[in-house]
């Protein structure tokens, strides 16, 4: 096994920032992009797969949309996408010893979609436990035994956290192989509950391919004239009793300062990127309560409209994507929490309490935000700007570049408990001050015949 040398030597621009990326076979990526036809559960995919993950340019007829960059990209191609980024990126290297991170490009997600149902566990888990078998064997994964690994998974992480080998239960198990849980894994949605994976943005609609595209798109979004308080575009959950979307739907639909999309009624205007954006880029606050999950990628989506989102649990957002967005979240946005739209408090009244000079202040925060969330065009460069790729494999080499320095200074990480995990990411950014105040919103898990997951699923899966 090779000696690992220093990183970190100044005459060398790329010192301390080189990325070693394996060479997979290609059935665990690119193969599974061409497979895609042939697989008929997931053809609907296909087309947003184009591009480098980017889907289809957008038709701009209604001008909703600047002149360059638009794309309908799907939500689930993060992993394509990120890998193209990282097929460009200026500090590869094919000597592992310089290597401050290892990136492993198995489409996690592409996996866990085309065997998403009628397959049995075995079939689901095969390529997720082949790969982690291959990484194993590996002299670099031996040398801090992949704690310096990392790879996107492209969806969210309970698509793979299965806790049973039955075949009813949902997705695959690769988040729980115990290799698996030493490399880290980001996703567009983290769990609360545990300390190797992390959030990165979900992939809008806009891939500039220069900073001038950015510029233009946020002067536009600055000057828009926004003749709605607040807006909701979203589907009712009746089969969920903790849900709020009902109770958002009826506010939008009493207020003369709300607009209301309404997903339930008529999908496809939910599914025009173009309605979508219109209405986002014509209200002052856009409601974001959970989505499928604890996250949705309409909060991308309104922020990058210039739209201030309005939150109403911290798993959303605030201790989700916390390389990306500033710790306080009053700059950005507003917090309201659910139990106090259960209590009927209302939402233009709490938003009205807002002066112009306040809401104008926190509208240039959401626009300077929007770089740090957007996936540039792989095949040029931003030339001021850091984007969502930039600001994450950041934060990645920062992450194993203090663990490898632990582990020279023989400090360990021993003492994490799984439980507190959404903690530990809000304390990368600094001291601990405010961090408790999330506390009541992610109860401590109880027991461990089965409630803990119980209580764990509620909490983060609010379907």
């Amino acid at each position: 096994m090779k000696a690992m040398r220093t990183v970190d030597n100044k005459s060398d621009p790329c010192g301390g920032r080189y990325v070693y990326v394996y060479d997979l076979p290609s059935r665990f990526n690119e193969d599974m992009v061409k497979e895609c036809e042939r697989n008929q559960k997931w053809l609907a995919m296909c087309k947003f797969t184009m591009n480098g993950g980017f889907g289809p340019p957008l038709n701009n007829t209604e001008g909703v949309f600047s002149g360059h960059g638009w794309y309908a990209t799907n939500q689930f191609t993060v992993g394509v996408i990120f890998y193209n980024r990282m097929k460009q990126y200026e500090c590869l290297t094919n000597d592992s010893s310089m290597a401050a991170a290892f990136f492993v490009p198995f489409y996690l997600g592409f996996d866990f979609a085309r065997y998403i149902s009628g397959y049995n566990v075995s079939v689901r888990d095969a390529a997720s436990v082949e790969v982690v078998d291959w990484l194993q064997k590996r002299d670099e994964w031996k040398m801090m035994n992949g704690k310096d690994h990392f790879l996107v998974g492209g969806r969210i992480t309970w698509d793979f956290r299965r806790k049973t080998d039955e075949d009813s239960d949902w997705g695959t198990k690769f988040l729980l192989l115990p290799a698996a849980k030493n490399m880290s894994i980001l996703l567009i949605e983290s769990s609360a509950y545990s300390s190797n994976d992390y959030a990165i943005p979900y992939p809008t609609y806009f891939h500039p391919s220069k900073d001038s595209e950015v510029f233009e798109w946020q002067e536009r979004v600055r000057k828009t004239e926004r003749k709605w308080l607040f807006c909701f575009a979203g589907a009712p959950r009746p089969d969920d009793p903790s849900s709020i979307r009902s109770l958002l739907i009826d506010q939008c639909r009493n207020s003369r300062v709300g607009k209301l999309l309404e997903c339930g009624v008529d999908e496809s205007k939910c599914h025009s990127p173009s309605n979508v954006m219109k209405m986002f880029q014509s209200s002052v606050f856009c409601l974001q309560p959970e989505g499928d999950s604890a996250t949705r990628r309409s909060a991308f989506d309104s922020i990058l409209a210039g739209c201030i989102p309005v939150f109403f649990h911290p798993g959303s957002f605030y201790t989700q994507y916390t390389w990306h967005v500033p710790k306080n979240y009053s700059k950005y946005s507003v917090f309201i929490p659910n139990d106090d739209i259960r209590k009927n408090v209302s939402i233009e009244a709490r938003l009205n309490q807002f002066d112009p000079e306040t809401i104008k202040m926190m509208r240039e925060e959401v626009i300077s935000l929007i770089p740090r969330l957007i996936y540039a065009d792989p095949y040029s460069k931003l030339e001021t700007l850091e984007d969502a790729f930039d600001v994450s494999l950041k934060a990645i080499i920062r992450k194993v570049t203090k663990l490898r320095q632990d582990m020279i200074d023989g400090r360990t990480n021993d003492d994490l408990v799984e439980e507190y995990g959404w903690k530990y990411a809000l304390l990368e950014q600094g001291d601990d001050a405010g961090v408790r105040e999330w506390d009541s919103f992610f109860p401590k898990p109880k027991a461990s015949n089965g409630s803990e997951d119980h209580l764990i699923n509620k909490q983060e899966q609010q379907t």
